[in-house]
């Protein structure tokens, strides 16, 4: 109720902020004046659109702003982005959270291609995708995400990288190097890029090193998290064959990683279910709830994953391959993904995943004023857990889909409209049935740009999606979310109906974006809590009509030539209709100020914001105190011979705050890291 009570305060300030521009967090480094800023096109658009002509609110982070804010994994890289959280679990994993929705309503992808790891199993698996070799990250939220399926229902993030050329470079070998160091978990890291070709012919190659203890806690039972160490190795290659007309390339890259889990508890080894109650502890004359389980002494090591995901990456273009085809492009890659859970130096539990994920699309001449793109995607998935933690049964998913985007211009106006089928089978290696289904997603879109520099959209859509092989099988204990997980074969399609709408400027000294949502979805599927004991929950996927609603906001205003000041802010509600309460882990409300300094080779930021308490809970779960966050940094870009350079440093949580992320599924066991300095240094050449 407190939070609600504020909420009328938060959208005046808000809706005020729309004085001044959209800053993309931490983009310190950013040297030219905001009016010169160019466009940016969307490459996990299909159309190929700005990030300002996007229906739906979409960001970039790229060059010095990624830079800056890079973390060790990509949901702690995005956090910061109006609308995104992070369900962080340690230092080791963490996935973004858009609008409130996790895995598997958000997909990540790989320059458009799905990743195929596990990490829509739990929050402890980690993204197999590694921020600092990435050269872009694009946040996509709400309907406009349709195309990429119903795993996208709340957003998608496109991870783009260099791994395969699509150019042979002009003037030799170009690349990267970059080293860099944190406190407060004396996290080392080291990565490096190259790109050479002749020809028709270019070869790139890459890889990553990264080490960090546990990181340190202010204010906490000990000084540092027990089971937050973390550390990461990649490397890849790939060659192109590029024509006039288009590309063809191939990558291979192998990830190494070993990564702590914390709030690991072996307490509740022996709970079961009787029924819809849960059993913990012997049986005979013990209580219902009975305590007789084995406790694990508190200096106990933290269990550990071991985790390798080899994978082979296909990308290519062809750029009128006949007549009324302007463009064909596709996408496709191949994984080999496992992961153990190491306990006590023993192999505990293994996760498998072997799968492709294919995608082809094209993009046709105008036909009656309208443009669009037409694609085919499929992917096999082939999944198991075995050992204590196999709460799930081997299984494979197939799955097909074919989708549509036209667009039209009128004018001031630009018009779009879109449809995705989806079909996909679970085929479980036990007694359960199998799986088999069809889904149906169709949008439309307005965007008016009614005076130079402003444009108001509107995005509206039908998003079905479709239950998966945990929803529907999960049945054993999963102790990284301390619960016992209980699928169901009854479940069926969860139909979510949306609507978008944005108003932003996007020139002159003065910019900003305001967007507010709501999302009314029929048989949401949720884990329902059906009883618990102590911090252990026993679980039931289930289904039941959910509401959505929120908004995000960011502005900003150029001073003069050295100083940009701005706002930013953003806030959702998620709930089950019929007054059956709140949903779990919905993040906290943020309201905050940003300032940036720009001078010669200078520049310098800082960022305030308040994290607020979250009342809103659901049954069985805690309220998380509000806390406030203060980030600064500073960088210089200099030359050196025939290469650029930049020096930074950045400080987080600069007061030393206690923070606790209610998005996580450990927020009371892991909160985020205290105090921490980063130094670095980047050549590119």
């Amino acid at each position: 109720m407190l939070l609600r009570s504020r909420m009328p305060a938060i959208w005046l300030a808000l809706i005020y902020s729309a004085a001044a521009p959209a800053q993309t967090p931490g983009a310190s480094g950013a040297r030219q004046p905001a009016q010169e800023l160019e466009s940016i096109t969307i490459s996990a658009s299909p159309l190929g659109l700005d990030k300002d002509a996007m229906a739906a609110p979409a960001d970039v982070l790229d060059g010095s702003a990624l830079v800056l804010g890079r973390e060790g994994t990509l949901g702690s890289t995005l956090s910061a982005l109006p609308g995104v959280n992070a369900d962080t679990f340690g230092a080791g994993a963490s996935r973004p959270v858009i609008r409130g929705q996790a895995a598997p309503r958000v997909q990540v992808l790989s320059d458009g291609s799905s990743l195929m790891d596990a990490s829509g199993v739990s929050p402890d698996h980690a993204i197999t995708s590694e921020p600092m070799l990435a050269e872009r990250i694009e946040v996509l939220r709400g309907p406009a995400t349709l195309l990429y399926g119903g795993g996208a229902i709340g957003g998608v993030v496109n991870v783009l990288d260099n791994k395969i050329p699509t150019a042979v470079p002009k003037h030799g070998p170009e690349g990267f190097a970059e080293v860099k160091g944190t406190t407060g978990s004396s996290e080392r890291a080291a990565a490096f890029g190259l790109t050479a070709g002749s020809g028709n012919i270019a070869v790139h190659v890459e890889g990553l090193k990264r080490r960090s203890d546990e990181y340190r806690v202010p204010n906490w039972s000990s000084s540092t998290l027990k089971g937050s160490q973390s550390e990461s190795a990649t490397g890849s290659v790939g060659i192109s064959w590029i024509g006039d007309r288009g590309y063809i390339g191939v990558a291979y890259t192998g990830t190494q990683s070993e990564y702590g889990l914390v709030g690991h508890n072996h307490e509740y080894e022996s709970c079961h279910p009787h029924g819809s109650r849960l059993h913990c502890g012997g049986h005979g004359e013990d209580e219902e709830h009975g305590h007789d389980h084995e406790e694990h002494g508190a200096d106990e090591a933290a269990p550990y994953v071991k985790l390798k995901n080899k994978r082979v990456d296909l990308r290519g273009e062809y750029r009128q391959p006949f007549a009324g085809i302007k463009k064909i492009s596709m996408r496709a890659g191949l994984t080999d993904y496992r992961h153990e859970e190491i306990e006590q130096g023993v192999v505990a539990t293994t996760f498998k995943n072997r799968g492709y994920d294919a995608r082809l699309e094209a993009e046709h001449e105008p036909i009656a004023g309208w443009r669009g793109v037409l694609g085919v995607q499929t992917a096999r998935s082939n999944f198991s857990a075995l050992g204590e933690e196999s709460f799930m049964p081997e299984t494979v998913t197939q799955s097909e889909g074919v989708f549509l985007l036209e667009e039209y211009k009128l004018d001031d106006w630009r018009f779009e409209l879109g449809a995705r089928q989806d079909w996909q089978s679970i085929r479980p290696d036990n007694a359960q049935p199998r799986f088999s289904m069809s889904a149906t997603s169709v949008s439309g879109a307005a965007v008016w740009d009614f005076t130079p520099g402003y444009a108001l959209a509107l995005s509206l859509a039908r998003s079905q999606r479709l239950p998966n092989a945990q929803e529907l099988y999960a049945d054993g204990i999963h102790l990284a979310t301390n619960t016992y997980e209980q699928g169901s074969v009854d479940l069926g399609k969860e139909t979510s109906r949306n609507i978008d709408l944005s108003l932003r400027k996007t020139a002159g000294d003065a910019r900003f974006s305001l967007s507010v949502f709501h999302n009314r979805v029929k048989d949401y599927i949720y884990a329902q809590t059906l009883d618990q004991f102590e911090d252990f929950r026993l679980i039931r996927y289930a289904q039941h009509d959910a509401e959505f609603t929120g908004g995000e906001a960011q502005a900003s205003y150029r001073l003069n030539r050295h100083f940009t000041v701005g706002v930013f802010g953003d806030l959702v509600y998620g709930r089950l209709t019929g007054g059956q309460g709140d949903l779990p882990r919905i993040p906290a409300a943020r309201a905050g100020v940003r300032g940036k300094w720009l001078w010669q080779n200078w520049a310098a930021d800082v960022e305030v914001y308040r994290a607020f308490r979250q009342s809103q809970i659901a049954d069985y779960e805690t309220s998380t105190p509000g806390y406030n966050m203060v980030n600064a940094g500073i960088s210089y870009d200099g030359r050196w011979g025939a290469s650029n350079y930049t020096v930074y440093a950045r400080v987080s949580n600069l007061f030393d705050q206690l923070a606790l992320n209610h998005a996580s599924f450990v927020a009371n066991a892991a909160p985020l890291p205290g105090r921490r300095v980063t130094v670095g240094v980047r050549m590119e050449y």
